[in-house]
């Protein structure tokens, strides 16, 4: 489980996560959705332990990621798939994370297999395509065999079928038990592949349920209509059009 507890962080004059609690429980994929600049990369960041809150914490599995013997093995990342060395290949990528982390190689294999990045893991990474980069960072990702993972906009740059893979992946990621949180700006997508949602707004949280919870609540069909009725709703509020209530 990933559990958001209170979390607040200020860079500067600007608080980019306010009081922000929520949980990704396990068996599901919980969707995270916000627009630009409402907290969810500084949210994400957190939880991976990149950064440090001002106030609130985060947890994986009952603690603080950076409390775990082996952060890889609990909690897998993707965040930039372009964050790789660009004039490193992908297999000396992926056994470098392994051999930092007391993984063994064999498990290098299977993650690239998996991946379908067999057929180009001796390239440099430098001359991947954006898709083709995605699918080597969410290698990375699964790297540590992790019980819990976040993945921010795993999909985007991959082809149709890239899609459908992702896609698969992640409902029998859950199916396995584990935890994923999933970062898209894509509505369809979400609607495809979370159980829960998550929806972020200036920092703060707007909504958490199921699809079903969330139309009812608002009272439209679609997630893009829910979720486009709670941000509008929150900057209404925010500019003082609207009660609190």
């Amino acid at each position: 489980m990933i559990e958001v507890q209170h979390l607040t962080k200020r860079f500067g004059e600007t608080t980019a996560v306010d009081d922000l609690s929520f949980t990704a429980p396990p068996g599901v994929v919980t969707g995270f959705l916000g627009p630009n600049g409402s907290g969810k990369t500084t949210t994400l960041r957190a939880i991976a332990g990149l950064v440090r809150p001002d106030r609130g914490e985060t947890r994986v599995d009952g603690a603080p990621i950076a409390q775990h013997a082996s952060g890889m093995r609990s909690l897998g990342v993707l965040l930039d798939a372009r964050s790789v060395h660009p004039g490193r290949s992908a297999l000396d990528h992926l056994r470098a994370l392994a051999a930092t982390n007391g993984i063994d190689d064999r498990r290098v294999r299977e993650v690239i297999e998996l991946t379908g990045i067999g057929s180009v893991a001796k390239r440099r990474a430098g001359t991947y395509s954006l898709g083709m980069a995605q699918r080597l960072g969410i290698a990375g990702a699964l790297l540590g065999d992790p019980r819990a993972l976040i993945l921010d906009e795993p999909i985007n740059g991959l082809d149709p079928d890239g899609v459908i893979w992702v896609r698969q992946l992640l409902r029998e990621l859950a199916a396995e038990g584990r935890t994923v949180l999933l970062s898209s700006h894509l509505m369809s997508e979400m609607e495809h592949t979370a159980d829960r949602i998550v929806i972020l707004g200036r920092g703060r949280l707007l909504a958490e349920g199921s699809l079903a919870d969330l139309l009812a609540q608002t009272r439209v069909d679609t997630l893009e209509d829910a979720y486009l009725a709670l941000t509008h709703r929150a900057v209404e509020y925010q500019a003082g059009a609207l009660p609190a209530a």
